[in-house]
């Protein structure tokens, strides 16, 4: 287990030792409210987009489920006949210059996994830049759009924005609820009441703490050949390699086993990059991972390999809710 992992199993299981870091954390918080601060008091320059910014990030380190809920937006806001654009950090990317537009024969390791997955299976225009109010800046220059989704992006603080939506994993919540290195905290807990909508992935019903997000399993998708297969190619109890390099691993084989299968899991780091030869496990058995995984393994998977497809299922409320902001946002469109 790496050294990251056992920090973030000490998030959100205990551990003593993490009193040492609470000088670091004092620092953190101190730096980050102050960023805050300044920006709700106009004193750090913010860049305004001409059309509606909707932030779809988390307070969290590690996966919360925010592709996912991406998606949904885009192809949500496409039914009500709006023109959709995506700005994204692009973690990971290594483009040859900046702002980039991500397009989908680009690799992974050129723009980065997660943008890479929403232009493929959406075609959005896409632009990556850690700068990201240049990113919009660029994407608007050769886009005629109605909105920009942020992906990620909260704490972004040189991008004004005009919704804030972040999403918080059921099943491991805020952690021990401490800032940065002392817990999984970007911002500190209070930062939730200033938000305008949380959505907590993993519940059926809507609750005080936010309202209820699922991912929903769809099809099994073979990385070679695109070929999409249902939900019972495989019959139950199934023995399958499992992989997935996310931020909650775990989630993913918990899924796998929702199906009745029953995955030997094989967690890789958040983003990490792959060769065939790290994916021929022992024994020789049906291969599964995450869409955010397949993206990388495609030039070299051999036949059999898949993903399991997934998409997002916010609440009626939420939907309705949403669809107000729109109109609130957007009422020529409305």
């Amino acid at each position: 287990m790496s050294f990251a992992d056992r920090l973030q199993r000490a998030w959100y299981q205990g551990h003593p030792a993490l009193c040492v870091l609470a000088p670091l954390e004092l620092l953190y918080r101190r730096v980050v409210e102050t960023k805050r601060r300044r920006f709700l008091k106009g004193e750090s320059a913010a860049y305004r987009a001409p059309v509606p910014v909707i932030v779809v990030g988390n307070i969290t380190v590690g996966g919360t489920g925010k592709t996912p809920l991406i998606l949904w937006l885009i192809e949500h806001c496409r039914s009500r006949g709006l023109r959709v654009g995506v700005v994204s950090r692009g973690y990971g990317a290594k483009p040859s210059a900046l702002p980039w537009r991500v397009q989908p024969e680009h690799s992974a390791e050129q723009s980065g996994d997660e943008p890479l997955l929403i232009v493929q299976r959406t075609g959005v225009p896409l632009m990556i830049d850690p700068d990201r109010s240049r990113a919009v800046r660029c994407l608007l220059e050769t886009e005629s759009l109605d909105l920009i989704l942020s992906d990620d992006g909260l704490q972004h603080y040189r991008l004004a924005r005009d919704l804030e939506l972040v999403l918080i994993d059921a099943a491991r919540g805020l952690g021990n609820r401490r800032c940065l290195p002392a817990g999984p905290l970007r911002e500190p807990a209070e930062r939730l009441n200033s938000v305008d909508a949380v959505l907590v992935n993993g519940t059926d019903s809507d609750t005080a703490d936010g309202y209820a997000f699922s991912l929903k399993p769809v099809a099994l998708v073979e990385l070679c050949s695109g070929e999409r297969w249902p939900l019972d190619h495989f019959p139950a109890g199934q023995l399958l390699h499992a992989v997935a390099g996310i931020g909650n691993p775990q989630r993913f084989f918990t899924t796998l086993e929702t199906l009745h299968w029953r995955p030997i899991p094989h967690p890789f780091a958040d983003h990490a990059a792959y060769s065939q030869e790290q994916l021929e496990f022992s024994p020789a058995l049906p291969l599964v991972m995450t869409e955010k995984d397949a993206v990388k393994c495609r030039a070299f998977a051999p036949p059999g390999w898949s993903y399991l497809q997934v998409h997002a299922v916010p609440s009626a409320a939420f939907v309705t809710w949403f669809d107000g902001q729109l109109a609130r946002l957007l009422p020529d469109h409305s």
